[in-house]
Parts: structure tokens; C-alpha cells; sequence
């Protein structure tokens, strides 16, 4: 038909008979997150494994022990969830703020441990507490705003803040001083536009837990007690206080949530049920205000207050399942104690188990022995090894030629440290270390194997 080209647009962009589709440019904002994605980091090293190895794969590069019996979820978790499913009464589309008599469980739990009472108000729910960090670092993205994050740290975070535009800077986690906040780095880093510093307690990656009087008296520059919450009033920064480890406690330091200094300087807790049930994959987690004073409340000149902030978030954003929310109160309510006092134990036989064959291996330093987390943090001595160019390439050979699978300290902003993983079963684990300790005797330089 004469004329008819015109009505096409795409007709002369046309090559060989291909129409040339105007979609598929890379999003620069999303390139820049996915260079922080750990997930893809660690995934790599499984890409990397030799399929015709007869031995089982160690997984010592990720914090996922639901698959080893041995840390199981609770009876009483598992009973939760099937009787929310067969009751009928959670199919239905959520608040954005999650059910209302989960809000209030999930309150009344984070309470037992503060010197306030939380309100169901006071509590928002997410899809884990992923989501809850994706929530965050979208809510605090205004223009110019900035975000402490430690160093090492979890990701996640400088992820979703570079998919959301929002600048962050890292301060130090010291290793000679068992992974303490450098705060004089704090402090040195914020400006008039720092909005939140965020602190993860007990400790991913470095497997630490810090004390009450850690978060509560810190040297500050002038050599004087300082305590870590006046510190983040002084700068007028809220503290973002990751917990998804809480009561992931197996040392001689008690957990101690950052809400207890709530009331001098507004707590945002992020929390979940993923660690402590051992559930990773039920995708239920929390943002709780532990803000006594109503500071992220309060609508003041141009901001806007945090919580609304959240909850409008929220719902342009996806809902953790029905179901899930519908069990939380009998999952808080109904497991023992015994549970977890068992699931602890067990860890605490596995972190020993990690740190006494790390001391054995002379081309590995650890700096702290884990006492809370899954994790722990070791430094690959490079002058040791003769074909080991950095600890990508460490994990990647060793993921090769063992199979046993480690995170990168790259990935966490610590080159030629690794992220070991202990929540595997301990016989595993310690087939895995063994490998290891192999792994590196084979790769070393003769004078060092001499010296062994």
C-alpha cells in the first residue's frame, strides 16, 4: 500500500529485516548496585565448582543453615504456619503495615529486651529484613543525603542506596580491637548531610557482639568517655541498628539491642525472624520505631516524618506472605526456650570448631573469635602463596579444586580477607576446614612449605 511506511515509525531503523527495538539500555543506576551484590559474588563461587567431585560441598559462603537437621526450625514454627494455612483466614491482601495482631507480637517480643514498652504502632512489617534495609535506604534518599555504613559491612546496603541514589561513606570496624566501631572515623566522616549510621549487632560479617559498654562508652577524639548514641546526637543522625542476629549470642557478651539508648537518640531497629528461627526462606522480618521520645514521628519545617515515610513505601512495595504474618504470634508465643538454648549450643560448638582449625592454619589470621552471627572473618596471608593472585581468585581455586565454597572479603570491602561461614553441620564443617588447610599447603611457595 502506498504511503504505508509512514504510519511506521520503526520502518527505517530497520536492518535486514530486524526491527531495531528502542529497549534494553543498561540502567547505570542499577550496573552500580549489582557491583555491591554479595548474593552474585558468592553464587559465582558455586559456578566455580568441580560437579564431578565425589565429596559433598562444603557451603561455607553464605548464613543459611536451615538445610543441616541439626538446626532445624522449631516444632512449634512449623505447627504456626500450618495451622495459619489450613485456617482460612489469611488469603487476603495486608496493611501495609502488616497485620495488626502480628504488629503486636512482634511489639510485645522486641519489648521483653527495652526499658519502654513498643506499641503495634511502632512496628512495621517487611519481607524480611532485606526488604527492610531496601525500605530504609529508599526512604532516606532525599537529594545531597548521605549514610554511614561500616566497613566491613553487609552489601545489601550500599546496594539499595546506590539503586536509590543515596551517597554512603564507610568508617572502620577495627580488627585488632575486636571489630569496635571507630568512632573518631564517625565522626570525621559526617557532614550537615548525613542522615543515618547504620550498625549491625551482633556482628555480619565479623562475627562479633558488642557489649552495653561498647555501645554506650566509646573513646572520643578528645580521650574522653563518650558514649556511641551521643555521638550520633551530636552529628543529629538517627541509628539504624541491623538485629537480625538478635540474641545470636554465644560468647561471654550478652545481646543488647540499640533501642535501650532509644531515648537520647531515635533507634530505628531492623529485625526479622530468618536467624533466630532459622528460616530464611519464610521471608518475614521487621522496621521498629525504638524511639521513646516520638522523634520519628514529629513533622518539623520541610522533613517529613520517617515512620510515614515507611508506611507510604510500604505500599508501593511487596507485602511479606499472609500466612507467615498470621502464624507470628503463636511462632513468638508457643517456642520454648529449649530451642534456642539447643540452637546456640550447637553454634557455639561449631564457631569452636572454626576458630580452633583456622589457628591451625599458618597462611590465615583471625583477629577475634566469633561469639555471635555465623560468621567470622579471617585474613589470607599473601606472600605466602605462590599461584594466588587476591581472594577472588583464592575462592574461586579453592571452590575448584575442593569444593568448598567462601566469601570473598572483596565483596565486603576487605581485600584478601574471606567471610567464613560456621552454621553447617559440624562434621561438614570441619571436612570443609580440612580442605582448607590442604587447599593452602598446596598453594604455597616451597620456602613456606619448607618452613610448615
Amino acid at each position: 500500500m502506498e504511503g504505508g511506511d509512514s504510519c511506521s515509525p520503526s520502518m527505517a531503523n530497520m536492518d535486514d529485516g530486524e526491527v531495531a527495538w528502542r529497549f534494553g539500555a543498561k540502567n547505570p543506576a542499577l550496573a552500580a548496585a549489582s557491583a555491591q551484590s554479595i548474593r552474585a559474588l558468592v553464587y559465582g563461587m558455586y559456578a566455580c565448582v568441580d560437579r564431578s567431585d565425589p565429596r559433598p560441598l562444603a557451603p561455607l559462603g553464605h548464613g543459611d543453615p536451615s538445610p543441616f537437621a541439626c538446626f532445624r526450625t522449631a516444632a512449634a514454627a512449623e505447627e504456626a504456619v500450618s495451622a495459619a494455612v489450613t485456617s482460612g483466614k489469611h488469603n487476603s491482601y495486608t496493611g501495609a503495615a502488616g497485620l495488626p495482631e502480628a504488629c503486636s507480637a512482634v511489639a510485645a517480643y522486641l519489648s521483653r529486651d527495652l526499658p519502654y514498652e513498643l506499641s503495634p504502632g511502632d512496628i512495621v512489617l517487611t519481607a524480611g529484613c532485606n526488604h527492610a534495609i531496601e525500605v530504609m535506604m529508599a526512604v532516606l534518599a532525599t537529594p545531597g543525603a548521605n549514610v554511614l555504613l561500616p566497613r566491613p559491612g553487609y552489601p545489601l546496603y550500599e546496594a539499595r542506596a546506590a539503586l536509590g541514589g543515596l551517597e554512603f561513606r564507610h568508617y572502620d570496624l577495627l580488627p585488632d580491637k575486636g571489630w569496635d566501631v571507630d568512632i573518631e572515623g564517625v565522626e570525621a566522616l559526617a557532614d550537615d548531610n548525613t542522615v543515618a549510621m547504620v550498625i549491625v549487632n551482633p556482628n555480619n560479617p565479623c562475627g562479633c557482639v558488642y557489649s552495653k559498654e561498647h555501645l554506650a562508652k566509646v573513646r572520643s577524639t578528645k580521650e574522653r568517655m563518650c558514649p556511641l548514641q551521643e555521638t550520633a546526637r551530636k552529628l543529629g543522625i538517627m541509628v539504624i541498628s541491623d538485629e537480625i542476629y538478635d540474641h545470636f549470642a554465644f560468647g561471654s557478651k550478652p545481646f543488647v539491642p540499640m533501642g535501650v539508648f532509644g531515648d537520647i537518640v531515635p533507634v530505628v531497629t531492623l529485625g526479622g525472624i530468618s536467624k533466630r528461627w532459622m528460616v530464611p526462606g519464610w521471608r518475614l522480618g521487621w522496621i521498629a520505631m525504638t524511639d521513646p521520645k516520638g522523634v520519628l514521628r514529629r513533622k518539623k519545617l520541610r522533613l517529613k516524618q520517617i515512620l510515614e515515610s515507611i508506611i507510604v513505601y510500604r505500599g508501593i512495595s511487596v507485602d511479606p506472605a499472609a500466612i507467615v504474618q498470621g502464624a507470628i504470634p503463636q511462632i513468638i508465643a508457643n517456642t520454648d526456650e529449649a530451642f534456642f538454648i539447643k540452637a546456640m549450643n550447637t553454634m557455639r560448638e561449631a564457631a569452636e570448631i572454626c576458630y580452633q582449625s583456622l589457628k591451625g592454619i599458618v597462611s590465615i589470621t583471625c583477629p577475634h573469635k566469633p561469639e555471635g552471627s555465623m560468621f567470622v572473618m579471617v585474613k589470607l596471608d599473601m606472600p605466602y602463596f605462590e599461584d594466588i593472585h587476591d581472594d577472588i581468585d583464592f575462592c574461586r581455586k579453592l571452590a575448584k579444586e575442593e569444593s568448598v565454597v567462601i566469601c570473598p572479603g572483596s565483596g565486603l570491602g576487605m581485600r584478601n580477607w574471606l567471610r567464613i561461614t560456621f552454621a553447617v553441620d559440624p562434621q561438614l564443617l570441619e571436612d570443609g576446614l580440612d580442605r582448607l588447610k590442604s587447599f593452602c599447603l598446596r598453594h604455597a611457595k616451597f620456602n613456606t612449605k619448607q618452613a610448615t
